[in-house]
Parts: structure tokens; C-alpha cells; sequence
């Protein structure tokens, strides 16, 4: 049996937190389609938990926009830890809540939402990313 060594090591936390950072929390439209330019595969798949799908970079944006008009103002998503991941497959814990204040976009309210992104990585971008959220009232980060 042949062990074939990885070609390019993924900076897996470097690329989920700025996905984080730079899209989910990004209120700019024009900023975040920037982001999702650098981040995301041209024909890149977002799988959200309702089972809807988005498509390329402008869908995406659309995606996200929807997403982030439907929270209240100051509501920003954190990660919970580093992110980690094999193979092309890296995932980040997250909870979602106020920030009450100025905090470098980090949640420090009570937590409103959890859960974990799970991304296919191709050629150093996220190719899929699917949208996990804990059941309501879970926000322990467990993820199996």
C-alpha cells in the first residue's frame, strides 16, 4: 500500500475563522463579496440547515445577506476553539450572540445559536461548506 503525502498543507483555522470573520460577520455586501472571492471556489456550494442551497459567490452574498438581516443588530458569530480537519475536510465549532458593546466582533452576550461548519477544501479554497446548528437550547459544542 502506497502513503501519499498531502501536496499543500491547509491552514484549516486560518481559513474557517476568516470565513468566520470576513463573511458570516461581515455587514459590507461589497466587503464580504470580496472575501467570498478569496475564500470560496468560483463554483463553491453552501448547504444551510434548511435544506437550501447557494451556488457561486453572488449567491452566497445573497445567502449570507438574508442570514445577517435576519439577526438582530450587534449579533456576531464566534468560534469555539481552533478548527481542525484531514484530508480537504476541515470543520469549526461556533455560537452566535450579541455583542453588547464594542468587542472586536466577538460575542460576549448570551449565546443564541451554536453549531459547527464542516468544509470540503480544494486547492487551498472552500469548495462546499455545510451549516451544522445544535438543536435549540444546545450550546455545549458537541459535535460526533
Amino acid at each position: 500500500m502506497k502513503r501519499e503525502e498531502p501536496k499543500t498543507a491547509i491552514d484549516y483555522d486560518r481559513l474557517m475563522r476568516e470565513n468566520l470573520s470576513r463573511v458570516f460577520n461581515e455587514p459590507d455586501t461589497a466587503k464580504r463579496l470580496q472575501a467570498i472571492q478569496e475564500i470560496y471556489a468560483e463554483d463553491a456550494t453552501l448547504y444551510e440547515p434548511s435544506d437550501s442551497l447557494a451556488q457561486g459567490h453572488l449567491a452566497i452574498n445573497e445567502a449570507v445577506d438574508a442570514l445577517r438581516l435576519s439577526l438582530p443588530a450587534g449579533f456576531a458569530f464566534t468560534p469555539m476553539g481552533p478548527a481542525d480537519g484531514h484530508h480537504g475536510v476541515g470543520k469549526l465549532r461556533w455560537r452566535g450572540g450579541p455583542t453588547n458593546g464594542p468587542t472586536n466582533g466577538q460575542t460576549n452576550g448570551p449565546v443564541a445559536m451554536s453549531g459547527v461548519d464542516v468544509a470540503h477544501i480544494v486547492n487551498g479554497r472552500i469548495q462546499a461548506l455545510y451549516v451544522f446548528l445544535d438543536p435549540a437550547g444546545d450550546s455545549s459544542g458537541c459535535f460526533y
